[in-house]
């Protein structure tokens, strides 16, 4: 009898577990992206996205229609690899449009998703999106979801004025949101007024189907005076809370008055949902402490760190979590979204510098299945936050500016994180460090009691496998193990997917570099945003195959360009934004100090079959464009 019984429960557990990591997690539905770039000799490269839910046998047949003419198939047999093609023979004098079909057991069906260029077009090399800017101000950081529910992306785009850092006094412009369709259509725009600051570090913002209607919502932290998209006020739109006096220490910060936090309707830019920023800013001089910075302030610096993510918690539903301070005392807070209402779900507080989560956040973070039970954990900095809100382990080593998590090391099971810390203040800890995330075990460590600006984990050798290490202040590149095989880049900042393989490429201010081999694009007139840091305003898969675009403004800002790589591959993979992990990797893009995003898997030379994601697509039936 006891035997059964233990049976019986084992079997249970066994299927408890089960369901948990198979859940399928909600995500959007998304439309064929079908791009086309214009190139010489009346030539245009043609890509196309592959969903995550499609069958491996899936095969396409690509076709362009001129205006008043029938369509013309222009593959002979169906596409059975990369979703890649070089059109010839185009008439730009006419109106042109490609579309797929996707073919499955002989069956052929007209896909979402197509791409125009009119009639005697000037022919760009990317896809432009003319800018309405507010005078005084240029376009900042972006983000992507599909607000209308038609499977196409739209750009919520941080439009910025005169900012100022936490740790400068003086005013600074009112911080403004605009939403754009890929036509350019600008589709609202929203002012968070006086009362909210402009800077790096103040206004983190997420684009995502937060009740999973197939449309996305923008949230942020809000204040007295920020106006919708309709014109409707949050709290007293009299009040100005600024501190305008000069000769004070805090001039231009806002110290005082009440703090929200603020759902907006992504289709209309309407005030949908506003609580109480969680956790309120308290006493100022409480947010410092034992960190990577061990000092403290009273003058507004570290109590107004924010940060920002989306995570799915529950494994199935995303959740809104945002976070206050790093340097010291650390709190995220969890809210869901349904019916139009905004609700806790829990808050993680460090407290004090006694507790060891204090002080090891970073001025950005990660979010990714740690336990590989199918929710998600949030990796910040040195530390890490258990779905349940918990703290799960915390090395000790303190905040930094940087860092990656993925699986780094296919050798090892799990995924790891690899970051850069500030030693400074008295502090001391290695200002390099690689661990797992599932449990903090430290599998690497350099530069001790030395603080270290910036660095980079990924697959960029092409003939290794496993990421290589780099960062500033080394000559030197390393595998994943930690020993050196060659010299490191001269760039220590982004990445992007590019050219054919599955290696990546460095990305640094307007141009892309092939590690060994040197430049192989360059956006010209255009320029990279955030001052030093000279990150894009988003890199991501928004477009045509696998490979990630380049989001970037021109130089008389006029317009936001996406550039689309005209590289061949031979490679055909699903959109990396039905990878979980690189999905939300998009969302927190934007936070503090911008890091690129990363997949959940080992993805780089020497790499296996990607792994299918276990995800759900809403809606189901995708609305017609009008």
């Amino acid at each position: 009898m006891k035997k059964q019984l233990f049976a019986s429960l084992v079997f249970v557990c066994s299927l408890l577990s089960f369901t948990s990591c198979s859940a399928q997690r909600l995500m959007e539905n998304l439309d064929r992206g079908v791009i086309a770039i214009p190139q010489e000799d009346n030539t245009a490269v043609i890509s196309w996205r592959v969903l995550g839910t499609d069958s491996d046998d899936l095969q396409f047949n690509l076709y362009r229609q001129r205006e008043g003419m029938q369509p013309k198939k222009l593959n002979d047999q169906p596409i059975t690899g990369a979703t890649f093609y070089r059109d010839s023979n185009i008439d730009w004098s006419q109106k042109n449009t490609w579309y797929v079909t996707s073919v499955l057991n002989a069956e052929e069906q007209r896909e979402p998703g197509s791409y125009t260029i009119q009639a005697n077009s000037e022919l760009k090399p990317y896809h432009s999106i003319p800018l309405k800017m507010p005078e005084g101000y240029r376009a900042g950081d972006a983000s992507v979801a599909d607000l209308d529910g038609d499977g196409e992306y739209e750009i919520v785009l941080h439009v910025t004025g005169r900012g100022h850092d936490n740790s400068h006094r003086g005013l600074t412009d009112e911080p403004i949101f605009q939403a754009y369709k890929l036509s350019g259509e600008l589709l609202w725009e929203v002012n968070l007024g006086k009362n909210i600051r402009e800077g790096a570090h103040y206004t983190q913002f997420l684009v995502y189907d937060f009740n999973s209607d197939g449309k996305a919502e923008m949230v942020c932290k809000t204040a007295d005076g920020t106006t919708d998209a309709l014109g409707n006020s949050i709290g007293d739109p009299n009040a100005d809370w600024r501190d305008t006096d000069e000769k004070s220490r805090t001039f231009g910060k806002i110290l005082e008055g009440p703090e929200y936090f603020t759902v907006f309707d992504g289709q209309t830019g309407k005030a949908l949902a506003t609580t109480d920023y969680i956790p309120p800013r308290g006493d100022i001089s409480g947010w410092g402490g034992d960190g990577g910075n061990g000092g403290n302030d009273n003058s507004g610096n570290r109590v107004d760190r924010f940060t920002a993510c989306v995570a799915y918690l529950d494994g199935v539903h995303p959740s809104m979590v945002m976070g206050r301070g790093y340097y010291g005392r650390t709190v995220l807070a969890a809210y869901d979204f349904n019916d139009n209402k905004l609700k806790s779900r829990w808050v993680f507080d460090s407290k004090n510098r006694e507790n060891p989560f204090s002080g090891q956040g970073n001025h950005n973070l990660s979010v990714a299945d740690a336990d590989r039970d199918g929710k998600d954990e949030i990796i910040f900095g040195a530390m890490a936050v258990d779905d349940d809100g918990t703290g799960m382990y915390s090395t000790g080593f303190r905040h930094g500016d940087a860092i990656h998590v993925s699986d780094l090391d296919p050798e090892i099971p799990g995924l790891e994180r690899f970051g850069i810390h500030e030693i400074e203040d008295g502090t001391k800890g290695p200002g390099i460090a690689l661990f797992a995330i599932k449990d903090g075990k430290v599998l690497f460590t350099a530069e001790p009691n030395r603080d270290i600006g910036r660095g980079v984990a990924a697959n960029i050798d092409t003939t290794r496998v496993g990421a290589q290490m780099w960062w500033l202040g080394s000559r030197d590149l390393h595998d994943i193990k930690g020993h050196v095989i060659g010299s490191a880049p001269r760039s220590a900042n982004f990445l992007i997917w590019w050219d054919g393989d599955y290696s990546r490429e460095l990305l640094n201010k307007n141009y892309i570099d092939k590690y060994g081999k040197g430049r192989i694009f360059t956006a010209e007139g255009a320029h990279a945003i955030n001052g030093t840091k000279a990150t894009p305003s988003l890199s991501a898969d928004i477009l045509g195959d696998w490979r990630e675009e380049l989001i970037l403004p021109s130089d008389d800002g006029t317009e936001l360009r996406i550039y689309s790589t005209t590289i061949p591959t031979e490679n055909r993979m699903y959109t990396l934004m039905h990878d979980p992990q690189y999905r939300l990797s998009i969302a927190w893009q934007n936070v503090g100090y911008n890091q690129p995003p990363h997949v959940g898997f080992y993805m780089g030379f020497g790499m296996g079959k990607a792994p299918k994601p276990n995800i759900k697509l809403v809606p189901e039936k995708l609305k017609k464009k009008q």
